[in-house]
């Protein structure tokens, strides 16, 4: 016969609270009026979570005013060229055009990192595969669709040029820079 011995477990709520000794973290939320998106009702969700059990408080800033956001300088349709820049941020795997981060999947980013490192170079399907994939065995496409969602995902400033009959390369016109330190 065996005794399993389980301790009983405080309700969150009748823990008393404790003292701060440690670092403070301070989360700031800027929300825009209408529906909040479902990762960030998750995460506020779980914050309250967190104040409920007495790991930390949940405060509302509601006399503080809003900062006011700069106006836009430029014509309705017509892209800054600073929007267009794109930096590499190698270091963190961060994709930025602009001041807004591009999610890419670890192929396109290493795809777009392989060639920005490498200006003005043609390479055939083959060489990327074989540089970026790691390997030769898949279908010589599969570089061509990972190259048409890189593009989707950039749209507006070109950064990828197809030489047919060859491959790929980085334009000529690309607004790109990698940074290896951040």
């Amino acid at each position: 016969m065996s005794v399993v011995a389980i301790p009983t477990r405080r309700h969150p709520g009748a823990r008393p609270p404790r003292p701060r000794t440690g670092p403070t973290l301070t989360i700031t939320l800027d929300l825009v009026p209408g529906p909040l998106s479902p990762r960030l009702a998750r995460l506020v969700q779980l914050l309250g979570e967190l104040a409920e059990s007495g790991e930390g408080q949940l405060r509302t800033v509601g006399d503080v005013a809003p900062k006011p956001r700069p106006a836009p300088s430029l014509a309705v349709g017509e892209p800054s060229a600073e929007a267009d820049q794109i930096h590499i941020l190698a270091g963190s795997r961060i994709v930025r055009r602009g001041d807004l981060v591009v999610a890419l999947t670890r192929i396109e980013y290493e795809l777009l990192l392989f060639l920005a490192e490498r200006p003005r170079r043609v390479f055939t399907r083959l060489q990327l595969l074989s540089s970026v994939w790691g390997y030769e065995h898949a279908v010589a496409r599969t570089v061509d669709v990972h190259v048409r969602r890189l593009r989707a995902k950039l749209a507006g400033s070109e950064v990828v040029t197809t030489v047919y009959g060859v491959g790929y390369r980085l334009a000529d016109d690309a607004r790109i820079s990698v940074d290896h330190g951040r």
